[in-house]
């Protein structure tokens, strides 16, 4: 038995139908892609076109490197027959959560602890917290660190002290756990977004907008706002039927209320027509805010 490891050269802007050509084209077996690439291959064109040029040989799908909206794997599996893997880990971490075979997938969630680590959601004093409160996803690293996990950061003990709360690593990340011990991420810590004393985390937003036909994708950041200290902004890029006006960005913000808590509803709506990502399909949030704040700042 021998396996081999099959990299798309993608470095230029995602192609969801050369992806799904070498899906054809070879017996790849499993698909390791990033949350962008799965919401652009769920669009109607590459659905389309895996209709009449099905994967010769795909079984497995994974995720990674961002949360991936409940939305896409429901679309994924309707349109495939297969589900999508989600996981969640760190460079300093590896793979810390993840929907293992043959655990339930719980759309949306980043699944449960990877063997090895003891990972929970604690509050700011390094205590756990229970079933359904929101905090900071941490490793326990004390009295013993797990053996693949980071030591340090080199050359800088401050930054290695700082991501240390009693016997836990702090990610930088919320999540909070659920009475089966599945976890949910809320965002990164500086990504929530806090509105007239409300905490919104992006990702529900996004995972709501998602669910309107007119948005293919999305990323949700703070807006200063004088009155409420922050608002939820919305850039949207559209799917290919569909033209910007802001009757379109009312019945956007109309959905979403109705699919969430209202005061999550993005008060501010952008059409633009890319987004800021890092090299591995990241959203680049930080920059969308630095943007964002500037603006503001010269009004």
């Amino acid at each position: 038995m021998g396996a081999a490891m099959f990299i798309q050269d993608a470095r230029g802007k995602f192609n969801p139908i050369e992806t799904l050509e070498m899906l054809n084209k070879y017996p790849i077996s499993t698909l390791c892609a990033p949350p962008t690439a799965y919401r652009m291959l769920v669009l109607d064109e590459p659905m389309a076109y895996m209709k009449t040029h099905p994967p010769r040989a795909l079984r497995h799908c994974v995720g990674a490197g961002e949360p991936l909206n409940p939305e896409v794997i429901k679309i994924w599996q309707e349109k495939t027959g297969m589900t999508i893997r989600d996981g969640y880990g760190q460079t300093e971490t590896v793979l810390l959560c993840a929907n293992f075979p043959p655990m339930a997938i719980k759309p949306g969630s980043m699944g449960k602890p990877s063997p090895g680590f003891d990972v929970s959601v604690v509050d700011h004093d390094g205590s756990e917290l229970p079933p359904n409160k929101e905090g900071d996803i941490a490793v326990r690293v004390k009295p013993q660190r797990p053996t693949w996990m980071f030591k340090e950061y080199w050359g800088n003990p401050d930054a290695t002290n700082a991501c240390i709360r009693g016997d836990w690593y702090i990610t930088g990340d919320r999540a909070y756990k659920d009475e089966d011990g599945y976890f949910w991420f809320v965002g990164r810590a500086d990504d929530v977004i806090i509105s007239a004393g409300y905490r919104i985390g992006p990702f529900e937003v996004e995972s709501a907008l998602k669910e309107h036909p007119a948005v293919a994708e999305s990323a949700v950041i703070a807006s200063p706002d004088e009155m409420r200290g922050e608002v939820v902004k919305a850039y949207i890029i559209l799917a290919p039927s569909y033209t910007a006006s802001p009757e379109l960005a009312h019945e956007i913000q109309e959905h979403v209320k109705s699919v969430t808590a209202p005061y999550k509803y993005p008060r501010e709506i952008e059409f633009v027509e890319s987004l800021p990502k890092t090299i591995s399909g990241k959203i680049r949030r930080v920059e969308l805010r630095d943007m964002e704040r500037q603006k503001k700042l010269e009004k």
